[in-house]
């Protein structure tokens, strides 16, 4: 279900995509920020890759490592970016539309759409373990959204789609990293997953674009460095690390979007996301232990 690592150095994976999680909750702050103050999704996303663009072949221009971004794999960097693209509006529409923390505890369903995916794509047989993982996880989504006794402030049903739909595009493209994580080096995944949705979201920018006071700009700007960050943070994750272990450690997003939520946006998480959140993330927690189980039972088995 992992795939192939590159280059399996799991301490290290695990540490960087601690980094990863806060550059994530720090750049949906960042995104939600924005939005508040009028820039239109769209628009966030075109300047967002745009940066990653521009500063990635910047520096790897200054410091001779244009070689870098060569590849081979072309079609497979387009598959990535029509995927990324579409997982990123969803990422960034679901801080748009829900609180902070409601979208981030959302987000911690990616491992349990992983098994999905992995049933359906790859064929693999699901057992029991795994399988009351993912009831586990989506009877927590229901503890967090309490869809059957009104939602609470702030949340409606168009965002708790959207807010599910992102974590199913995550778990999708972990599998698509791992893949070119085989051949391809970090910089050039970024690179060639910005350059090739940059273009994309010209298209639709005169229809959203507007104009904004010197605030808004810094924080677009903001959000464009630390998403350029997240994303080389995530891809090395997925070169050093199993998928299926180191998406946990994209928990401890829910500190920091508790943190800004609170501090920011004034709004301290509702109780039923503290009951919820841990169904959640025991679910991620199963899913891992039986991955590694079954890994264990490979090797000894000789596969």
């Amino acid at each position: 279900m992992d795939g192939s690592i590159a280059r399996p150095r799991p301490l290290l994976a695990l540490g960087v995509r601690l980094l990863a999680a806060a550059a994530l909750a720090t750049m949906g702050m960042l995104v939600k920020l924005a939005g508040t103050r009028g820039a239109h999704l769209i628009e966030l996303i075109f300047w967002r890759q745009l940066l990653t663009v521009v500063l990635l072949g910047a520096g790897l221009a200054l410091t001779g490592k244009l070689a870098l971004l060569r590849t081979k794999r072309l079609p497979a960097h387009a598959r990535r970016a029509a995927s990324g693209l579409f997982g990123m509006i969803f990422t960034y529409g679901a801080v748009l539309l829900l609180p902070l923390t409601e979208a981030t505890t959302l987000g911690f369903t990616a491992p349990v759409f992983a098994v999905l995916i992995a049933i359906v794509l790859f064929r693999e047989r699901i057992g029991p373990y795994r399988w009351g993982a993912v009831a586990m996880g989506f009877a927590g989504v229901i503890v967090v959204m309490q869809p059957f006794s009104g939602l609470h402030e702030g949340v409606t049903l168009a965002g708790v789609a959207v807010g599910l739909v992102a974590p199913f595009m995550v778990a999708l493209i972990s599998f698509q990293l791992q893949d070119l994580n085989t051949t391809e080096n970090p910089w050039s995944i970024v690179f060639w997953f910005s350059a090739l949705t940059t273009p994309i979201a010209a298209i639709a920018l005169p229809f959203v674009i507007a104009g904004h006071d010197p605030v808004t700009w810094a924080l677009i700007l903001g959000m464009g460095l630390v998403g350029a960050g997240a994303q080389m943070l995530l891809t090395t994750s997925l070169r050093f690390g199993s998928a299926a272990v180191i998406l946990l450690m994209d928990y401890t997003a829910l500190l920091w979007a508790s943190f800004y939520g609170y501090t920011i946006f004034d709004r301290a998480a509702p109780a039923s996301l503290w009951l919820g959140a841990p169904l959640i993330i025991a679910a991620g927690l199963l899913i891992a232990w039986r991955e590694r189980q079954l890994a264990r039972s490979r090797v000894h088995s000789g596969e």
